[in-house]
């Protein structure tokens, strides 16, 4: 069972999620919290295995929450569902360790995707927002702008799991990485288990960010 807790300051939307993921087998909500601050209180008494996160609330707003969960309670997951797709919102809330980022508009079966995807140790990110991402980052590495993230461990990956980082970095999926690399989507799983651990880095999200800082995304494909 994947036990679910929402923060949001709107109770039209609280609600109606509780709802809809109640209506799945394999998720419960666990509580229902209308701002940063009250979700803090929440985790005292139990942890759920993932957030869904507003981002504009009061007192404690769902960036600096995020941030706050994760130093307390690093193994819970936190998708960030909001109706702002902001370069700062998003690049925060990634940089404290947002496994996903979705937009309110996100049909219901993506929605419960997401929710299984990043509890399972993935990510999942608006197809939308992927591309804001990708430039910040670049826009950002072009900078020499810091962001936290490990840019280490790269001389130890092999020629195909940079090759599989580089189009991480751009946001493609598995399947899509296969193709372009004409190997089998296995392959690309461990090759991408292999970078990560490697890079000491938590999902596909960070070895997205890992490779835009480096320059890696930039590269060209080693074939």
């Amino acid at each position: 069972m994947i036990n679910v807790m929402i923060a949001d300051d709107q109770d039209l939307i609280r609600e109606s999620l509780k709802i809809v993921l109640d209506q799945n087998m394999d998720m419960k909500v666990i509580g229902l919290a209308e701002n940063g601050r009250q979700l803090m209180e929440m985790l005292k008494e139990s942890q759920p295995d993932v957030i869904l996160m507003d981002v504009r609330m009061p007192e404690i707003d769902g960036v600096k929450a995020t941030k706050l969960v994760k130093e307390l309670y690093p193994q819970v997951k936190i998708v960030i569902l909001t109706t702002f797709d902001d370069d700062e919102y998003v690049y925060n809330a990634l940089k404290y360790g947002a496994s996903g980022y979705l937009l309110k508009g996100v049909s219901v079966p993506d929605l419960t995707n997401a929710i299984r995807t990043v509890v399972s140790g993935g990510a999942m990110i608006n197809p939308g927002v992927v591309a804001k991402v990708v430039k910040l980052f670049n826009q950002m590495a072009q900078n020499n702008l810091a962001v936290e993230a490990k840019p280490i461990g790269g001389e130890n990956l092999t020629r195909t799991e940079r090759n599989i980082a580089h189009l991480v970095g751009h946001g493609l999926s598995n399947k899509e990485i296969a193709e372009r690399l004409s190997l089998s989507e296995g392959t690309v799983r461990n090759g991408l288990s292999n970078a990560l651990s490697k890079l000491d880095l938590r999902d596909r999200t960070q070895l997205a960010i890992w490779a835009v800082q480096t320059g890696l995304a930039a590269a060209e494909v080693d074939c």
